[in-house]
């Protein structure tokens, strides 16, 4: 599947920013299911530098500098992505029990290191508390492979948590949202990951888009759609290293082609699509739009813009060829 992805943030500063740095994590990633086709960054006001580094954990990652005094900063991420269906990767062992993929990861001295093992630790918005724990039980089941239970938790929180956008922010902490059952996407992400690690397994936070679609006979509406966040469980091989999978709690299912991945961290506070540190700027406002739409679908709509263009009339017939009363409607 072919994805158009544009992101648009858009801050307002009172009073204006004299200058100002940023950082962005707004390029999709090239995965086994995901192929990145083109992608392009407008900054407005155009910044005196700019450059594009990998960060540890492989995403791309942009700085950009202002030097000049600004009332708005406007930036624009249009990226195509060509995805398919995830499949399970050949070097994971479906059937290991969780219990083995736990007891791999305890620490042993001069032991084999799997960089997974990095993902076992609390972070800024995954601590560690025996709530966290207390939730997850039912779904480790004594003998039950690793893959069984992180679909379990997958499904129980989708059934146990109700998705309210007005429940949260981003700095409200995990454990609130785990005891209130309820939040947004980057919350349950934070409660799925905090579960698995505090039972052993390792877990990472995965941020990307989701394919919406519009209501029946309604068209798509630029802007609509929002960022979205899911999970990455780590299970091993049989007898050595094995792979990530992904499972997204918000939706109860593991990600298709219908899904865009951006970045992948310990948590949000790695991936944040922008973050800064500004001089000026005492208050700001911040308006954020996503559009995800498949490119056949834009392509479209781009040809009826032009055939609209070229021929007004055809789009737009005289007045007086319009039913002027309900009577004349057939």
């Amino acid at each position: 599947m072919l994805l158009h992805v544009t992101h648009f943030t858009r801050y307002d500063y009172t009073p204006p920013v004299d200058t100002a740095q940023h950082l962005a994590h707004l390029k999709p990633m090239t995965t086994a299911s995901q192929r990145l086709v083109s992608h392009a960054l407008t900054i407005t006001p155009p910044p005196v530098q700019s450059s594009e580094s990998p960060d540890v954990y492989g995403n791309a990652r942009t700085f950009f500098a202002l030097d000049s005094t600004h009332e708005e900063l406007l930036v624009t991420a249009e990226s195509v992505v060509e995805t398919s269906v995830p499949e399970l990767p050949a070097s994971v062992a479906r059937e290991l029990p969780w219990e083995e993929v736990r007891e791999r990861f305890r620490y042993v001295k001069d032991s084999h290191y799997d960089p997974a093992a990095e993902f076992l630790f609390p972070s800024r918005y995954v601590p560690r508390h025996d709530d966290f724990a207390a939730y997850a039980r039912p779904s480790f089941a004594a003998g039950r492979p690793a893959f069984d239970v992180a679909m379990d938790l997958t499904l129980r929180m989708f059934n146990d948590f109700d998705y309210d956008a007005e429940s949260t922010e981003i700095s409200t902490p995990a454990i609130e949202a785990l005891a209130q059952r309820r939040g947004v996407c980057q919350d349950f992400a934070h409660i799925m990951i905090a579960c698995m690690r505090t039972m052993g397994l390792p877990a990472r936070y995965v941020s990307g888009y989701l394919l919406t679609q519009p209501p029946p006979g309604q068209p798509r509406l630029v802007g609509a759609d929002a960022s979205h966040a899911w999970v990455s469980v780590y299970l091993p091989g049989a007898d050595g290293p094995g792979d990530w999978v992904d499972f997204d709690p918000t939706n109860g299912r593991q990600p298709g082609e219908d899904y865009v991945t951006l970045a992948i961290g310990r948590d949000y506070s790695d991936v944040s699509p922008m973050r800064g540190v500004l001089h000026g700027g005492a208050r700001h406002t911040l308006n954020v739009g996503v559009t995800v739409q498949p490119i056949e679908e834009r392509r479209d709509e781009a040809a009826n813009a032009a055939r609209a263009q070229a021929d007004p009339v055809a789009d737009n017939p005289p007045s007086d060829s319009l039913p002027t009363d309900n009577k004349d409607i057939p």
